[in-house]
């Protein structure tokens, strides 16, 4: 069973391949290693069936640097999704998977507005209280978006509540967002677009919530902070909110940035505000609807405090482990064997 879904696994990661960027990977690595193009490839599907990562992970994760026994402790494609359906399934999944679903459910942790495309179609007065937000933007986004896919940031003063609904209609988006201003800390570090915080929340076997990572998500001249957008991450030392190592890009050509590479202000060091409150905020969230085990929460932080984005359950392990640069697998595996011990 488990060979032949490796063999699915490599027919939906050459479907989906972005043969462009693994060639620049290639290319890259060819290079560093000074071993041919085709050592790669081959080595790349050896690693799917081994390893349980896609093909682009065998660059990201520096397959091709990596002595053999570091390998085996990265949590890749494959073994993330089988993770993470047993630790939220997809009974319980829906409410993080449905943006709309999500900011109800977890309301008293969301503090800025929002509104579906048949919400304001019934009430233009919504629209028109939105369109008045205080930052002066407003979000576009689809309720089963991900990795930011779609989203438009937009000044509000633009639109009118007609104009609004025609361009939610048209961007094939369904409910719009109250832009949140973040901290002013933040703002100096990278003014493009919300820079958010993830925390990894993880339940274990007495539903105790444990924090497994940190990470600071910084935007590069983008309005979003995914890393798949070109942005970097940081990691973030659990215990005082400060950025403890350098952004990092999941474009492995790309080198990692000790200073905004923009603004120019230090990443390492960089002190997120609220830190207390943001990890309290998300050990009280993790309990909501323990049938989700495993999240990945997006926090901003603005001046008046922490909340919340959106809560992922196929949280990315790309900006789990390489801002760390080291393979987090045992981690998981602890929580893994306990939920089917407990089973």
């Amino acid at each position: 069973m488990e060979l032949l879904n490796r063999v699915l696994y490599l027919g939906y990661y050459l479907k989906n391949l972005d043969y462009s960027k693994v060639m620049k990977f290639a290319r890259y690595a060819k290079k560093r290693a000074h071993r041919p193009l085709s050592l790669f490839w081959i080595d790349s599907l050896r690693s799917v069936f081994k390893y349980n990562i896609a093909i682009e992970e065998f660059y990201q994760f520096r397959f091709f640097e990596l002595p053999e026994q570091a390998k085996s402790s990265f949590a890749g494609t494959g073994y993330m999704y089988e993770y993470q359906r047993i630790m939220n399934p997809p009974v319980g999944r829906l409410l993080l998977a449905d943006k709309i679903q999500f900011l109800r459910a977890y309301r008293t942790f969301v503090k800025h507005e929002y509104a579906t495309i048949d919400e304001l179609r019934k009430d233009p007065d919504l629209a028109r209280r939105l369109l008045q937000t205080s930052s002066g933007k407003i979000v576009l986004k689809s309720t089963d978006g991900q990795c930011g896919r779609g989203i438009e940031v937009h000044q509000s003063k633009g639109f009118t509540p007609d104009s609004l609904l025609e361009r939610l209609i048209s961007s094939g988006n369904d409910f719009v967002e109250a832009f949140v201003t973040q901290h002013r800390e933040l703002m100096r570090l990278s003014p493009s677009g919300l820079n958010t915080v993830r925390v990894i929340t993880q339940l274990d076997k007495d539903n105790q919530v444990d924090i497994i990572g940190t990470r600071l998500r910084i935007t590069v001249n983008s309005p979003v902070d995914n890393l798949a957008a070109g942005n970097i991450a940081a990691p973030i030392d659990v215990e005082t909110g400060r950025v403890t190592g350098p952004g990092v890009y999941s474009d492995i050509t790309k080198t990692d940035e000790y200073q905004h590479p923009v603004t120019g202000v230090d990443i390492v060091g960089f002190q997120v505000p609220f830190w207390p409150q943001t990890i309290q905020m998300c050990k009280e969230a993790a309990l909501v609807d323990t049938r989700n085990r495993s999240i990945g929460w997006d926090v901003a932080i603005t001046d008046e405090g922490p909340e919340l984005i959106e809560g992922n359950h196929d949280w990315c392990k790309l900006l789990w482990q390489l801002p760390v640069k080291q393979g987090l697998k045992p981690v998981l595996e602890k929580y893994r064997k306990e939920l089917v011990e407990k089973i």
